[in-house]
């Protein structure tokens, strides 16, 4: 009886191994057909399985070169800034475990020579459950943002509010929503006479909610105060 379970687990490896052949196949067969990178997680190894041939040359890498980076191959390859956006949002979709459901996210890439990042935008889904029906395989198709686009600009842009936003949330969160409306008008331009028009307050009382404001994000900068504006999403 003790090596029944041993020929047991042997057997279900192997099924499983099997399972993860045969999907691997199945998108191998049309990858290098799609207009970007495909890359194939195993969730329960925490590696890479697949990745395209467009992946491989865009990289400057094999596949076997990244399989023995292991979990490096997240820092040598991708921007840690950007990770601390999107690596959540992936984390609650395996959570869920709703293989109907995708994520998509922006994503700075460079080779492994460290040549300067290269905006991308990527989509995950699950791709494969095991036996007890936990995620174990993820795709991500990962293109390519035009460098010469103007949305480069754009993105990067985004990225620097949202970096902002996470960074500096713990002092935004202790502003009330009127010290929000004031901070909102102040970020336009409008001095303490039009904001105490608008909000129907008195002058004094806008001094004061400024002044509080300033304290409680810790900064005196008009700029600063207007990038608060802006991460979240007061103008």
């Amino acid at each position: 009886m003790a090596g029944k379970p041993e020929r047991f687990s042997t057997t279900q490896a192997q099924h499983l191994e099997e399972k993860i052949r045969q999907k691997i196949s199945q998108i191998a067969a049309m990858a290098d057909e799609l207009p970007g990178v495909v890359i194939i997680h195993n969730m329960q190894s925490h590696s890479v399985e697949y990745i395209s041939k467009s992946g491989e040359r865009e990289l400057g890498v094999s596949l076997e070169d990244i399989k023995e980076l292991g979990e490096d191959y997240n820092y040598v390859f991708f921007n840690p800034e950007d990770a601390k956006d999107y690596v959540p949002k992936v984390e609650a979709l395996l959570a869920r475990n709703n293989d109907e459901e995708t994520v998509s996210f922006f994503q700075q890439v460079r080779t492994a020579k460290g040549e300067p990042w290269t905006w991308h935008f990527s989509t995950t889904k699950i791709l494969l459950r095991d036996d007890a029906g936990i995620p174990l395989l993820i795709i991500t198709i990962a293109c390519p943002i035009d460098p010469l686009h103007h949305v480069t600009a754009k993105v990067s842009r985004l990225l620097e509010e949202n970096n902002f936003l996470r960074r500096h949330y713990h002092l935004f969160s202790q502003l009330s929503g009127r010290e929000c409306e004031v901070l909102r008008l102040l970020s336009l331009g409008k001095s303490a006479a039009e904001t105490a028009e608008e909000l129907f307050i008195s002058v004094a009382t806008v001094e004061t909610h400024r002044r509080n404001i300033k304290q409680k994000l810790n900064t005196n900068s008009f700029f600063e105060l207007t990038q608060y504006a802006r991460a979240f999403d007061l103008i």
